[in-house]
């Protein structure tokens, strides 16, 4: 009989023998080391060893019959036939050739590391789990730290035990597992000391989104039990995948919380413990950049195995650990994700949408799981022991969650918690039901009520918000079938970077607009030059929230610029190769006074709409450091990050002259028009843009027309007054001559010429006006690209007929 496997042993083929998580260790112990692939040793109980146990115990047929008196839906029937079972396993000793098998293995294990005795983790392994359409996550028990022989023999039979955890069985049930069909197979492995160091989980790909070209990684200090178990907010780093061989382009650092740490217990060196982690460690990023990059290559790496192995893509979700030790980063597990790559590929794209345009109050907000929205009365669950109180359809509220609330996550129309990040098990279960899901809300349980009514919406990008009442929504499902490529491109308006991988879903030919205000605003938050002053010691207003908002960054010049790269990187990224168009930064006077420290800077300006801005701001010595600085941050995201499709254009370059001198800071910091394929378009939004096209266009490599500008200033109109704006008008003659000779300068010198103003969005007329008027490239909001694609179409083939 062969109770006992050694990784080295083992493959991907042996699931039956095994498990899934010990033969996924032992394919990459066996296959992956040469790469790099650090996997700790270890070795595995068989599924026959478990058999023996039931069988010479003479356990199995009282088991089966306590499994037969169970109504799987009924929570208290599930946790008494549970309780029951697990009891018979625990207290039916193990046949002595089973505890001398797992006795011998421990000591081989302990000498293949030149020690008597080792610190083991202990997992338990099914022969149906890790499986590309269930994952079992955490249905069954797994204990850190165990040190000894007689340690490993009491936690492996506890191990045996968990495979009957009412969490485990319920699952079972629901995804059509018969439960004697499946044996429980132990992993023993040598401890990575991420006590004294970091771990956490990475995919292979956006389980929210289903972007393939993504690694998302999750980390925290401590061991990585707190960041599966949901019990903490964790930090997060996203990776690009197709510039990963050459180039280190991380497209996301959020800080998580990160206030609970897991370490060994001082006390008891065989238990563990969680502390509160130290303010100076929560106010810190757990990985490197250089540790991000090491976890991503080595998750991709992963991934092209296993879809070697499978013939198909073959997307993973990873589990890794940092040794404080040896300062080595560790693979402890590695298995297929079961959500977003097992879905249909489909011709069609749904989205669920509010039927107002406002929402109710905002109540809270957490990390958005999934994309919908749910709504419902309010149910505060503290533990299991209330879990009877739960009614169908309610959302469950509650502090964080453990896989024994599955069967309650079930009954739920959506569900908030207090702690946890976007691979916690809560999300992954969320994801597999289909239910909404806010983690992370922070203080959910406290602001809530019992029967309060709200709506959780996680359709609005990676932040899900929680609103005051009932609010209807539908869904919005555009088919994107025989969509057809219409000659004229349509690009996109993007603002937000974290909606940008959902929005490239849409039909598109790239970003004609990526608007850097947006990326500056809601992620610096601070004005540029209060950031400058700060990186010269000087003293500045507001430099203690400064300070905050500038945690895991070195020095302000390094936040301002991380921040832009991973703002504009995300965006450029997401619409890979496809050109994206960057506007650099275009705020009023008015708008940058609204920036943390920002009315020491700024002068209050009558009229800013034609004030301080564009490029005479760029070259003024005022703000000419600041424009230096986005403008290396900018040639890190085409020459570091490789991300060479981003494009860029200068808003509201009044003369010739200022767009000359613009594009001379811009080639001190590295940025030079032909170089690598870069272009330089300017925006055309004035009219001495369109009177001296002739000689703009000899310093700019195109236009892209902002008609909401042009429009202002063709027809004298301040577009932020309510007294004219119904003269405001893009359809006015005068404004539609105007965007007629624009086209025409840039034909006539073969230049590029595009629109991103709203109008096009707003307006058919418009449209079909540019279309027969030659224009290259329109770009739109969103949610009109797919009716514009299909009038562009239409135009253009009854153009051909015609």
């Amino acid at each position: 009989m062969s109770f006992i496997r050694f990784f080295d042993e083992i493959s991907n083929k042996d699931v039956s023998t095994v498990g899934g998580k010990n033969a996924s260790l032992g394919e990459m112990y066996r296959n992956l080391s040469a790469q790099e692939i650090n996997v700790p040793f270890g070795f595995s109980t068989t599924a026959e060893a478990y058999r023996t146990f039931l069988s010479e115990t003479g356990i199995k047929e009282p088991l089966i019959q306590l499994l037969s008196t169970l109504d799987p839906d009924d929570v208290d029937s599930l946790s008494n036939v549970g309780q029951k079972i697990r009891t018979l396993i625990l207290n039916t000793p193990f046949p002595k050739s089973l505890t001398e098998a797992i006795a011998s293995a421990y000591s081989t294990l302990c000498a293949h590391y030149n020690l008597s005795i080792i610190d083991v983790a202990v997992r338990s392994s099914a022969t149906a789990e890790d499986l590309p359409n269930a994952s079992f996550a955490g249905q069954q028990e797994s204990f850190l730290n165990i040190c000894g022989e007689e340690a490993l023999l009491k936690h492996v039979h506890r191990c045996y035990a968990s495979l009957f955890t009412d969490r485990a069985i319920s699952y079972r049930h629901h995804n059509g597992f018969e439960h004697m069909s499946i044996s429980l197979c132990v992993g023993v492995q040598k401890m990575v000391r991420s006590d004294q160091a970091s771990s956490g989980i990475m995919f292979t790909i956006d389980p929210d989104s289903g972007s393939d070209s993504l690694i998302i990684i999750n980390s925290a200090w401590g061991l990585g039990e707190n960041i599966v178990g949901g019990k903490i907010n964790p930090d997060e780093f996203i990776v690009f995948k197709p510039t990963l061989a050459h180039h280190s382009t991380i497209l996301k650092r959020q800080m998580g919380t990160k206030r609970l740490q897991m370490i060994y217990d001082p006390q008891d060196s065989s238990k563990t413990l969680n502390i509160t982690t130290p303010e100076t460690l929560q106010h810190q990023f757990s990985l490197s950049d250089d540790e991000i990059m090491y976890l991503a290559k080595n998750a991709y790496v992963i991934e092209q195995h296993y879809s070697k192995l499978s013939g198909q893509e073959s997307p993973m979700d990873i589990e890794w650990a940092k040794d404080g030790v040896d300062g080595k980063l560790y693979i402890v597990q590695a298995r297929p994700e079961t959500v977003q790559s097992q879905k249909e590929k489909n011709f069609t794209l749904s989205s669920y949408v509010f039927d107002a345009n406002t929402p109710n109050k905002e109540l809270l907000s957490g990390t958005a799981v999934g994309e919908r929205i749910g709504s419902g009365k309010v149910r505060i669950i503290h533990n299991s022991s209330e879990f009877h109180l739960f009614q169908e359809g309610e959302v469950l509220v509650t502090d964080n969650t453990d896989p024994d609330w599955e069967p309650v996550m079930k009954k739920a129309s959506a569900l908030i918690t207090n702690r946890g990040g976007r691979t916690c098990h809560a999300a992954i279960i969320a994801r597999e039901i289909g239910v909404s899901a806010i983690v992370g809300a922070s203080n959910a349980t406290t602001q809530l009520k019992d029967g309060q009514e709200v709506t959780i919406s996680c359709a609005q990008g990676e932040i899900g918000y929680v609103y005051e009442g009932i609010i209807p929504y539908h869904i919005h499902t555009l088919d994107l079938s025989d969509c057809g490529e219409p000659q004229t491109h349509l690009y996109l308006n993007i603002g937000d970077p974290q909606s940008a991988f959902r929005y490239a879903r849409l039909p598109n030919h790239g970003v004609g607009l990526a608007r850097m205000e947006f990326v500056i605003n809601n992620t610096i938050k601070a004005h540029p030059l209060a950031l400058i002053d700060m990186m010269e010691n000087k003293t500045i207003p507001n430099a203690d929230e400064i300070k905050t908002l500038m945690r895991g960054y070195d020095n302000p010049k390094a936040f301002f610029q991380e921040k832009i790269m991973e703002g504009i990187g995300m965006i450029c990224a997401a619409f890979y190769p496809k050109p994206v168009i960057v506007r650099t930064s275009d705020f009023k006077s008015n708008e940058y006074r609204h920036m943390i420290g920002g009315e020491a800077y700024e002068s209050k300006e009558e009229n800013p709409m034609i004030g301080f801005r564009g490029a005479s701001r760029y070259n003024s010595d005022i703000y000419k450091k600041a424009f230096e600085w986005e403008c290396e941050a900018l040639r890190k995201v085409r020459d570091e990050m490789g991300l060479t499709n981003m494009q860029l254009m200068l808003p509201f370059v009044r003369t010739p002259q200022e767009g000359r001198n613009a594009i001379a800071i811009m080639n001190t910091q590295g940025l030079v028009q032909g170089v690598n394929g870069l272009k330089i378009y300017a925006m055309c939004e004035i009219p001495s843009n369109v009177i001296l096209a002739d000689e703009f266009l000899k310093i700019f490599d195109g236009y892209s027309i902002g008609s909401n500008d042009l429009t202002q200033l063709t027809l004298g109109v301040d577009r932020d007054s309510t007294l004219v704006a119904s003269i405001f008008d893009e359809r006015n003659e005068a404004v539609k001559r105007m965007l007629k000779m624009a086209i025409d300068a840039c034909k006539k010198e073969k230049k590029y010429i595009g629109i991103c103003g709203q109008a096009p969005s707003d307006y058919p007329e418009i449209t079909q006006f540019l279309v027969e008027s030659g224009i290259d490239s329109i770009s739109l909001n969103p949610d009109s690209i797919v009716k514009t694609w299909k009038l562009v179409l239409e135009l253009e083939n009854a153009k051909k007929g015609s």
